[in-house]
């Protein structure tokens, strides 16, 4: 085990007690804790340690993205992570999409494949390691080809300790048989039966920023009592940021008249907001530039290219958290239940003095529940563990895209790029943590045949798997215009989301095969990743 730090300026390693810092490891059967203590004042950069592992290209990797929207799946260690340093610069410094992943501080390489708090091997070599310092710093989980050993680093960096301070920089359970170790992280994150499953509407994806009071009211008269949520999404505001500011001329009467009426049908009320930024054209952005975080340079930091352009607000002010909680607390008061919380990852992208990014990521999420209270919670682009037991429901993927891979140039980018494909094996990976750090929310299904180029099979696809590995199932459609088949398709679905229980999947080349339960009978089907289709249903 190494740790990298800094004193007085210069870079400095520790294997061992020091004249600067003391060790404490400590292993307890298969979990592993080492905190240290400051013996002098230091700012710590990295910890790292080797666990003895065979790596090779047989194996399949679960490899967790860095955050909600990142593509995360079982890899082999053949594929390539996606670089956005390989994408042509002015387009990424353009719109900023180096931003929305961990690019600013991880390096890729084609050497290297690596995962974020919970990584497990399927195969010949099995392991699985998963962290519980998620608050401290980050644990990545990095495979280095062709090597006996995986590498595990312990994002500390930027936290500074005074003379005497404690901290933990690594704690980890890690089990060489993937079955044991599975049951240990089902005991260790025990079962959120509080966790109610929710079958809604989010105007987004069919509509985007293209709304207004006749739309949202005729899409909530076409809703029936299988309903439990009515979300309105972007779009309602006047720029993002401006919360308080609701548009006039597309909701000339307010939301109360919409909330009342949502509420007068038995469903919960939902609302769009992205806390954390705020985008350049707001009045926000024009008349508080105070509130907006800086690089060390004096640059604001930019946390990507949507809307006109955002940034992410310096929530080290007092000033912003109270804008914040005003902004929440304005929407409280109208009458919203179910809160879709956007852009989280905006939270920890600048460096904040003496904090990890796990550090600041925590705090922020902890102030959002604090607000909200025994509001519903969603969030969406947000680190996946620092969200367990802040948010009732996390986003597990990127939005999905009206067509199965959205467009070919969008390839080339971020991670966290609007891919169906992409979510759908997002779904299916990030299942077992349905239910235990949170309900999982894999985007909405969509049925129509306007302004869309999924194909039918696609359709069926997302409907299906959404119903049966989530706990939100959410449309954009307006399910008045749904003909006999498409009527049928939902009910369908409605039954598996209700009663169906995923028992088994498997991993094979580009196909995944799905075993589950349906009112006491088992069922299967094979699920093309690359065509997005089911075969073998049955």
């Amino acid at each position: 085990m190494r740790l990298y730090y800094l004193k007085d300026n210069s870079k400095c390693v520790a294997k061992s007690t020091n004249s600067d810092v003391e060790f404490d490891v400590d292993v307890s059967n298969s979990r592993t804790t080492i905190k240290i203590k400051a013996l002098e004042d230091i700012t710590l950069l990295k910890a790292d340690d080797i666990v003895s592992f065979h790596v090779n290209f047989h194996d399949l990797y679960f490899l967790n993205g860095y955050q909600s929207w990142t593509d995360t799946k079982e890899f082999k260690l053949s594929k390539r992570l996606r670089n956005i340093k390989k994408s042509p610069h002015i387009i990424t410094h353009m719109f900023a999409m180096d931003k929305y992943g961990d690019s600013t501080f991880y390096k890729y390489s084609i050497r290297k494949m690596h995962g974020y708090d919970i990584f497990y091997s399927r195969g010949e070599h099995e392991l699985l390691v998963y962290s519980y310092n998620y608050k401290v710093a980050y644990l990545i989980v990095e495979l280095i080809k062709d090597r006996k050993y995986i590498h595990l680093i312990s994002d500390v960096e930027n936290i500074s300790l005074k003379k005497g301070e404690e901290i933990t920089i690594f704690d980890y359970s890690i089990f060489y048989n993937l079955k044991e170790g599975m049951a240990s992280f089902l005991k260790d994150f025990p079962r959120k039966d509080n966790i109610q499953k929710l079958f809604g509407y989010t105007s987004w994806y069919n509509y985007y920023q293209n709304i207004n009071e006749e739309i949202i009211l005729r899409d909530l008269d076409a809703l029936d009592n299988r309903f439990n949520v009515f979300q309105i999404d972007d779009g309602y505001e006047t720029f993002v940021g401006d919360w308080l500011d609701v548009d006039e001329k597309k909701f000339p009467n307010g939301l109360k008249p919409i909330v009342d009426k949502i509420h007068s049908k038995g469903f919960k009320a939902g609302i769009w907001l992205a806390p954390f930024v705020a985008e350049k054209n707001s009045k926000l952005f024009k008349e508080h530039p105070e509130y907006f975080k800086k690089w060390p340079n004096g640059k604001l930091v930019k946390a990507g290219g949507n809307w006109s352009g955002q940034y992410s607000l310096d929530l080290d002010k007092k000033e912003v958290l109270d804008y914040i909680k005003k902004c929440l607390t304005f929407y409280m008061d109208l009458g919203f239940d179910f809160f879709k919380l956007d852009f989280l990852y905006a939270s920890a992208l600048p460096p904040y003095e003496g904090r990890s990014r796990a550090m600041v990521q925590s705090k922020a999420y902890e102030f959002l529940r604090e607000v909200l209270k025994d509001k519903l919670v969603l969030g969406c682009g947000a680190h996946v563990l620092n969200s367990y037991n802040n948010f009732d429901y996390l986003r597990i993927g990127p939005d999905v895209s009206l067509s199965f891979d959205d467009a070919v140039f969008m390839r080339l980018f971020h991670r966290e790029r609007v891919s169906t494909k992409v979510t759908l094996q997002n779904t299916i990976y990030r299942s077992f943590m349905n239910r235990r750090l949170f309900g999982n929310d894999p985007d909405v299904f969509l049925l129509r045949d306007e302004n869309i180029s999924l194909s039918k099979e696609q359709k069926e696809s997302l409907i299906t798997i959404n119903a049966l590995f989530g706990s939100l199932l959410m449309t954009s459609d307006n399910i008045a215009t749904y003909n006999d088949e498409k009527k049928a398709l939902l009910e369908k679905a409605l039954e598996l989301f209700k009663h169906g229980e995923v028992l088994l999947y498997e991993t094979k080349k580009h196909l995944i095969k799905v075993t589950y339960k349906l009112k006491g009978e088992e069922h299967h089907f094979t699920y093309n990743t690359k065509k997005g289709v089911l075969s073998n249903v049955r």
